[in-house]
C-alpha cells in the first residue's frame, strides 16, 4: 500500500512534441500504465491511436488512456489538414502491482451456476455498451474529486486471491465507509446505466465524463439517479452499500476509458483526511 500511494504522487507529467511546421503534439498527465493523458493539437489535425480515431474538441483537445499490461511502446498518429502523416513514438512507465488475500468468499460466489453465468455475461454486455459510448460533454477536462472520503481498503492492479485461488485484477479503487454513506460524483456527465443488483458488483452506476470517460460505481446501497439524468461535481448520485460479492460495505469506484481500466487515483490527489464534527461544549 505504501508503494502504491508513494507511486502516484509525482505522476503528472507535461511535454511538447514538435510534429511538423503546422503543429505541436502537447500530452500532459499519466504516461504509465493504467494512466490517462490529455493531448492538445492545434485545430484541424487528426489523431489516431491503435484502429481508433480519436474524438478532438474544436479547440484540439482529445484524451487516452491505458489499461493494466499495455505495451509500454505507445504510438499517436496525427494527420494535418493537408493531408500529412506525422507518427509519434513514445514510452510509458511500468508499474508494480500488489497482491491481497481475501477469504470467506461464499461457494455460490466462487462457482456460479449455469442460470448465474447466463445472468453474469448478459450484465457484463450492459456495461460494456454503456461504456462504448463516446459522448460529446466536455466534464473529463473537469478535475476530479474523491466521490467517498475514507480508508482505502483495495487498490487499483492488485490480484485478488479468493479462497486460495487467484483471480482477476481488481481495476479499481475501494474506499471503506458505512452503508449509506453518500457518493459524490467526481465529475460532471450523464448517466448512462444503472442496475440495482448485479451478481458481482451489486448496485452499479455508470457516470459518462464525454469522450469515452466514465467512472462506474459498485456495490451501492442506494442510486439516486436514473439513466439520462445530467449529474454536477459533488452531486450525491448514491450511497455506499454491500450489494453483489463484497465482505463488508465500501464503494468500488472503477474509470474507463472505453475499454481500458484507469486507475481512479491517477485522476485525484491524495485522499483527504476526514474532518472532525466539532465537539458540543457543556
Amino acid at each position: 500500500m505504501k508503494y502504491y500511494l508513494l507511486n502516484i504522487l509525482f505522476i503528472v507529467l507535461f511535454f511538447v512534441v514538435p510534429t511538423s511546421s503546422f503543429a505541436e503534439l502537447q500530452l500532459q498527465g499519466s504516461p504509465m500504465q493504467s494512466g490517462l493523458l490529455r493531448g492538445h493539437v492545434d485545430p484541424g489535425e487528426e489523431v489516431f491511436y491503435a484502429d481508433r480515431q480519436l474524438k478532438v474538441t474544436p479547440d484540439g483537445s482529445f484524451i487516452l488512456g491505458f489499461g493494466r499490461d499495455v505495451p509500454l511502446q505507445q504510438t499517436l498518429t496525427l494527420i494535418d489538414p493537408d493531408g500529412t502523416t506525422h507518427v509519434h513514438s513514445f514510452r510509458l512507465k511500468q508499474r508494480r502491482y500488489d497482491i491481497q488475500k481475501i477469504n470467506g468468499i461464499s461457494k455460490r460466489m466462487m462457482n456460479p451456476s449455469e442460470d448465474d453465468l447466463r445472468r453474469i455475461g448478459q450484465e457484463a454486455q450492459q456495461v460494456a455498451k454503456a461504456r462504448q459510448q463516446e459522448i460529446e460533454r466536455l466534464n473529463f477536462q473537469e478535475t476530479f474529486i474523491w466521490p467517498v472520503i475514507g480508508r482505502i481498503s483495495g487498490i487499483y492492479g492488485s490480484q485478488r486471491v479468493l479462497n486460495g485461488e487467484p483471480r482477476r485484477p481488481h481495476f479499481g479503487i475501494d474506499i471503506a465507509a458505512p452503508t449509506g454513506t453518500p457518493v459524490k460524483a467526481p465529475a460532471g456527465g450523464l448517466v448512462t446505466m444503472v442496475h440495482e443488483e448485479m451478481f458481482y458488483s451489486g448496485g452499479t452506476l455508470i457516470v459518462d465524463h464525454g469522450y469515452g470517460l466514465s467512472s462506474s460505481f459498485l456495490h451501492l446501497h442506494k442510486i439516486l439517479v436514473k439513466v439520462g439524468d445530467p449529474v454536477v461535481q459533488g452531486q450525491i448520485i448514491a450511497t455506499v452499500g454491500a450489494s453483489g460479492r463484497v465482505t463488508g460495505p465500501h464503494l468500488d469506484w472503477r474509470i474507463n476509458w472505453f475499454d481500458q481500466r484507469l486507475d481512479p487515483a491517477l485522476l485525484v490527489g491524495p485522499m483527504p483526511k476526514k474532518v472532525a464534527s466539532p465537539r458540543s461544549k457543556s
